[in-house]
Parts: structure tokens; C-alpha cells; sequence
């Protein structure tokens, strides 16, 4: 075995990585191809460098992501540290300037004495004799897809990212919404469907086919329209495309008119506690706000909590249900990592998580220790069982109160529950701290 663990990526995710491994006394060979080789979407030479947007969102610990910043906060997070120091105004969330903030990320990695940063793209073969983190991204070059793959298997690696929007199954109204099966088939009873009347589906279909897309970059439009597409294409073909579609009401009855609706949407239990729920072949360029706006439009979700918006962009990620271990390392060989988007969680500051739970853990294994597994009443525990948990319909990730187990008692007031899940997070998030 190697006497230094080996970080593949100095992005998020790679160099929370590293600092985790280096303040623990091991040795860090950490591999980062720019300035040599660029994505399609980086441009500076820095670490850490973001380029969507610049804000890590909230910092209430009753939103999700929040709650995730200050269990990172209590973990001694390097990047969250960076970010808090280089924020800019942005009201209740944390913003960053960005160039300031991969500037301090990179000073703070040279400053640490056991990390070498290696300036090349790495191409040697990838084998378990050396502990290794991956951590390459979204925008994982070719010749790194190519080890990739022959680690997990062809079928395992996905190339871009075309999710339906997720909601919280407890906002849905089910004085609307009914369980049941197209033409009484079994097995469908873990849908839910929402009908539409006339009036209501020509409402939604015009508010449907003139909201706003997001402007995709010229390398992702080739790769997505040919895999699938979005809803609101395929609207834009007549008003009846989608009713005949992924919207069709055929061998359904509407349990308040006793007949068939004129069309109906479809939620799809979506993980394995039955708390969340995806909308049926909405896959979507709609920007978020247009998201919320338009779908929920939709009889039932007019109330709708989303944990995740529809996406359809390049997003290179494993299959992990299949592949990883809730400590992030791949089951049939526990010396390799894998960390950031590549593992299916989905932002800035989950990617940041699964570079810190991958760095602790490889550590322990370099000394023989047990891994920790962060317990799923914490954030950080939570996306670590959802993307490791068994899911055929796996699809990336980011952090949200769904995913989270419900508390013993049943609180109605939202802000009150996310309030005492939070705090039920961080007690957690102490005693874990104390173990290491």
C-alpha cells in the first residue's frame, strides 16, 4: 500500500477532500489537470473554481442546505470556512465572491505541508493499491470516463443529467390525488395521480409552452435532445402531444366525477420511505422559478413543497445504489472514493459533504480503522444513505428535508418541523465530532 492517499480532481469536492486527509497527518498527491486541460465550462487555473452560480444558498438551519453549512461548520470544513470569508451581501444566504473564494481555497492547499498539488490530468491505470478519491466532476474529461467506466462498468456512468422535478409526498393534496392502476394492473399502486378538467389542463398547457428555459451550453444541446425530451418541447408539438403522452388519463377514473379525467399527471414514489415523489416524464429546461410557477399549476400541487427541480444538462455521474457504500467508496473495492457530483449529490455544498465523509473514511481505512457513518437524521448522513441506498430510478441529488426520517411526533407547522429536525441534526452532528 501506498504511503499517501491520492485525490483525483481539485474541485469542491476534491479539495475538502484533501484538506480532511492532510489535517489527520497523511500524505496527499492531489491531481488537478487544469491549467494543461480545461472543461468546456472552466476558465482559471485556480482550485475550487465555481462557475455556475456564486451562491452556496441559504444559511437558516431550517432550510436543508443551511442545515448542511453548519454541520459542515462543526466538522471543520475547509471550503465552508473559505466561503463564510469570502462572502459578499446576499441576505439570509451565503454568497461568495467567487474569484476571492478559489484563490483562498488554493492558498490554503499550498499552505499545507503534506499535500503535493500534481498539474497534469491523471491517465495511469486506476488500481485499489493506492487509497484514491475521485473527484472529477460534472465535466469529467474523456480519458478519465474511460477509467471510470472500466471500474464500474459500462452501464454504470451516465453522461448528462435529465430529472423530473421531486416533491415532498406530505404538500401534495390528496383530497385531489388518488393511488391507482392504469387499467387495474397491479403493481402501479405507488403512484399517485392527479386529474385535470379541461379548463384546468388549457391553463396549465398555455402557461406550459410560454414560460422560460434556461440557455443550455453548446456542448450539453446535442447529448440531451438526443436521449430524451423535455416536457416542454414536446407541448410545443400541439396541445394534445402531452395528453396523449406522459399525460394520457386512459384507464383511470376520477374518484370525484366517477369518470375519466380529461388528463392526468403521474408522481412516482421516488425513494424508499415513500416521502418523496417525482412527476412522471417531466424532464425540463423551465428555470427553477418557472418550475414552481407553472407545475403547481397541477391539481394537487398547488401547495407543492419542491426538493428538486426538473434538469436536463451535462452531468457526468456513477450509478451509486449500485456502486457505493454510504461511507462513499465503491463496495467490491473499498480503497476507491468516489466524491462531488460524480456520486449523484447534486450542489456546491453536497459536493463539498461527500468530499469531507470521503476524506475522514479514507483515512480511517489507510489505518485499518472502522469507517463513520454519519447517522440519516443528519443532512450529510441523509444524501449519503439516498445514494447509496437501493433505487432503480436513481437520479442526482441535493440536500432537503425529505430525505430526512420524520420526527417521532407529527409537527404541521413546516418551519416548526424543519426547526426540530435541525435541531435533532446537529446534537447528532456533536457526538459524531467527538468520535474523531
Amino acid at each position: 500500500m501506498k504511503d499517501y492517499i491520492r485525490v483525483i480532481g481539485g474541485g469542491l469536492a476534491g479539495c475538502e477532500a484533501a484538506y480532511q486527509i492532510a489535517k489527520r497527518g497523511i500524505k496527499v498527491k492531489l491531481y488537478e489537470m487544469k491549467p494543461s486541460v480545461f472543461s468546456p465550462a472552466h476558465s482559471n487555473s485556480n482550485l475550487a473554481e465555481i462557475v455556475c452560480s456564486n451562491s452556496f444558498k441559504s444559511n437558516s438551519i431550517t432550510n436543508a442546505c443551511g442545515l448542511l453549512k453548519e454541520e459542515l461548520r462543526r466538522l471543520d470544513s475547509l471550503l465552508i470556512k473559505c466561503a463564510d470569508k469570502t462572502s459578499v451581501p446576499a441576505g439570509q444566504a451565503l454568497a461568495v465572491d467567487r474569484e476571492r473564494f478559489s484563490e483562498l481555497v488554493t492558498t490554503e492547499i499550498n499552505k499545507l505541508d503534506n499535500v503535493e498539488i500534481i498539474r497534469e490530468e491523471f491517465i495511469k491505470e486506476i488500481d485499489d493499491n493506492c487509497i484514491t478519491i475521485i473527484a472529477t466532476g460534472p465535466l469529467t474529461s474523456k480519458k478519465m470516463e474511460k477509467q471510470i467506466t472500466k471500474l464500474t462498468g459500462e452501464d454504470k456512468l451516465y453522461f448528462y443529467d435529465a430529472a423530473a422535478p421531486i416533491v415532498e409526498k406530505s404538500s401534495v393534496n390528496m383530497n385531489i390525488g388518488f393511488y391507482g392502476d392504469r387499467y387495474g394492473k397491479e403493481g402501479d399502486c405507488s403512484y399517485i395521480n392527479l386529474p385535470f378538467t379541461k379548463e384546468e389542463y388549457q391553463n396549465f398547457y398555455n402557461a406550459l409552452i410560454e414560460a422560460e428555459v434556461v440557455n443550455l451550453h453548446n456542448f450539453e444541446k446535442k447529448e440531451i435532445f438526443e436521449g430524451c425530451m423535455p416536457i416542454e418541447v414536446m407541448a410545443k408539438r400541439g396541445e394534445d402531444t402531452i395528453r396523449f403522452g406522459p399525460l394520457k388519463p386512459v384507464g383511470f377514473t376520477d374518484p370525484r366525477t366517477n369518470d375519466m379525467a380529461y388528463a392526468i399527471v403521474q408522481l412516482r414514489q421516488d425513494n424508499e420511505a415513500g416521502t418523496l415523489y417525482n412527476l412522471v416524464g417531466f424532464q425540463t429546461n423551465l428555470k427553477f422559478g418557472e418550475q414552481k410557477r407553472v407545475f403547481s399549476m397541477i391539481p394537487g400541487l398547488e401547495n407543492a413543497e419542491f426538493v428538486k427541480y426538473g434538469v436536463m444538462h451535462r452531468n457526468t455521474y456513477i450509478n451509486s445504489p449500485i456502486l457505493l457504500n454510504d461511507t462513499f467508496n465503491l463496495k467490491n473495492k473499498p480503497n476507491i472514493f468516489f466524491a462531488g457530483q460524480i456520486t449523484g449529490v447534486e450542489g456546491y455544498v453536497e459536493s463539498i459533504a461527500s468530499g469531507l465523509s470521503a476524506g475522514i473514511n479514507a483515512v480511517k481505512i489507510y489505518k485499518n480503522d472502522d469507517t463513520i457513518n454519519f447517522p440519516n437524521e443528519t443532512v450529510i448522513g441523509a444524501l449519503s444513505s439516498y445514494i447509496s441506498a437501493p433505487n432503480k430510478r436513481f437520479q442526482p441529488m441535493n440536500a432537503n428535508f425529505g430525505i430526512l426520517p420524520p420526527l417521532e411526533e407529527k409537527i404541521k407547522d413546516k418551519q416548526e418541523r424543519y426547526k426540530k429536525q435541525a435541531e435533532r441534526s446537529l446534537e447528532n452532528i456533536t457526538k459524531i465530532f467527538q468520535l474523531y
